[in-house]
């Protein structure tokens, strides 16, 4: 996938993504938070909710205004079954190639989708391919939403990716406050990449119990 090739918490350290108010660990540094961009998707949204209800398990869902607007179904039963939403974007473009208004444009259009559909204003903002710029960090605190990016990835959106290779991708080093990014669509990835992220997904909840590590909500 175009622009995945390189996230953006690895262009700031540390300190710097502090100061800019981005996150990339759970609020309480405890647990490893499991989270899903660039849905909702027709199958691999209820693909993925399935194995989460059959683990008990909560996750976070990261959604594309565009997405919401072809599946509110999908993205109202991610709220029903109990689990957390947030704001990615209305349509899936890298924001250094947007003008300030037109990221404002975007951001305004997925939150009126994801209102609509789910009935709750997201408080967790991530950014298509991870790439932040002014305009998006100011928009997100003036909102009083968290800029969350994450620490582990899957790499579940290649061709290549196997549903091994997005378990042991996802959870290699992962620790207390790790968060996890799967995806539950292929809109922007590999075609059918959702059906490997929904095989790989209950060794990563084994390992993360293998390990001690709760999962939970970011």
């Amino acid at each position: 996938m175009a622009g995945y090739f390189l996230p953006a918490f690895a262009f700031y350290s540390r300190r710097l993504r502090g100061a800019l108010g981005v996150e990339s660990e759970t609020a309480t540094g405890r647990g490893a938070a499991i989270t899903f961009d660039d849905g909702p998707h027709a199958q691999g949204t209820p693909a993925v909710l399935e194995v989460l209800a059959e683990h008990g398990t909560r996750a976070t869902f990261f959604l594309v205004g565009e997405q919401v607007l072809r599946n509110p179904a999908a993205a109202a039963e991610i709220v029903a079954a109990g689990h957390a939403i947030g704001l990615h974007c209305h349509r899936h473009r890298n924001l250094l190639r947007l003008a300030p208004w037109q990221v404002r444009d975007d951001v305004n259009r997925a939150q009126a989708a994801i209102e609509d559909a789910t009935g709750i204003s997201p408080t967790l903002y991530r950014p298509p391919y991870g790439i932040l710029n002014a305009s998006a960090l100011r928009i997100a605190r003036r909102a009083g939403r968290r800029t969350l990016l994450w620490s582990h990835w899957g790499r579940d959106w290649r061709a290549s990716a196997t549903p091994a290779s997005i378990a042991a991708c996802v959870t290699k080093d992962v620790a207390q406050g790790s968060i996890l990014l799967l995806h539950d669509a292929d809109d922007y990835s590999a075609p059918g990449s959702w059906q490997r992220t929904a095989a790989a997904l209950p060794r990563v909840l084994d390992v993360l119990a293998e390990r001690g590590i709760e999962t939970v909500l970011p």
